[in-house]
């Protein structure tokens, strides 16, 4: 048991892990949301626009979080516009924005010799060097997700399934979508830190994927994603400590690698019950024609 129980004996391992569970709560109640509207490329592409407003913040020496927030309201402001000036779809405006911010990135950090070794933190994450702060940040963030889910679930609920009916019943669906970019920018933000932009979109979306082949409603959706979710983080640590891999990497892979793993086997008993109810159903054929 020494192998499973040394690596959290240490204490930046165990700050790993509480940056890992709180990232994992945040993500599964913004995540379900982000998979049942639809909105895992978004996701993504904010993930990816924040990298110019990280990038100025390094380099004027501001704080990484503010920096990325702004850019990711940026990105989310030239979608809006897109979509309202011109005949374009709103996937169009993202896909652009989504090109436009990542190069715009490349390019100021190509200015920046020494963004180097920080590039490839922001990229792929630093697990093992959360702080005291970092799980501080990460339990109001996923605090305000909570209440937000909270107050705003009818809302949600209704513009998730059927937007104009949502309109029909005063849930004002506009204001329920703003609230929901609003959750995704707070989650892609307060995540970055942990997992990075390449990877924040594993915790974000895979595990309420896997969630939802279970086919539950919402809030059951919501536990099962972040069990999910910690299940990735400890057995990620686990693997990044003896195999010596990058931990977030690890703990982002194992994520979509437990929804495929689900996925094959409801998809393998669907097979054997659908051969099961062809095997029962064969006799009462044959009676049925003699």
């Amino acid at each position: 048991m020494d192998w499973l129980l040394d690596p959290f004996a240490v204490s930046f391992v165990q700050r790993a892990l509480g940056a890992g569970m709180l990232v994992s709560i945040l993500c599964a109640l913004v995540g379900t949301w982000v998979v049942l509207r639809g909105m895992a490329f978004f996701s993504e592409a904010v993930s990816h626009g924040m990298l110019p407003g990280v990038a100025i913040a390094y380099l004027f020496s501001a704080n990484l979080l503010v920096g990325a927030a702004v850019s990711a309201i940026v990105m989310i402001g030239g979608v809006a516009w897109i979509s309202r000036n011109s005949s374009l779809s709103e996937d169009t405006g993202i896909g652009l924005l989504f090109v436009g911010m990542l190069a715009l990135g490349v390019v100021i950090v190509s200015r920046a010799r020494s963004f180097a070794v920080d590039l490839t933190a922001f990229l792929f994450g630093d697990v093992l060097s959360a702080s005291y702060g970092d799980l501080t940040f990460l339990a109001v963030a996923a605090s305000v997700a909570l209440v937000i889910s909270t107050v705003a679930y009818r809302p949600f609920v209704a513009m998730v399934f059927d937007a104009r009916k949502a309109q029909t019943f005063g849930f004002r669906p506009r204001l329920a979508h703003l609230l929901l970019l609003a959750l995704v920018v707070l989650a892609v933000v307060a995540s970055f830190r942990i997992v990075g932009t390449l990877l924040v979109f594993g915790l974000l979306v895979a595990p309420s994927a896997t969630a939802y082949l279970f086919e539950k409603s919402i809030a059951p959706s919501m536990v099962i994603a972040t069990l999910f979710g910690w299940s990735a983080v400890v057995v990620g640590l686990l693997v990044s400590w003896h195999a010596n891999t990058a931990a977030g990497a690890t703990i982002a892979g194992l994520a979509v690698l437990q929804f495929f793993v689900v996925a094959g086997i409801k998809s393998a008993r669907e097979l054997v019950r659908g051969r099961t109810l062809g095997d029962r159903m064969r006799p009462s054929l044959r009676v049925g024609t003699e």
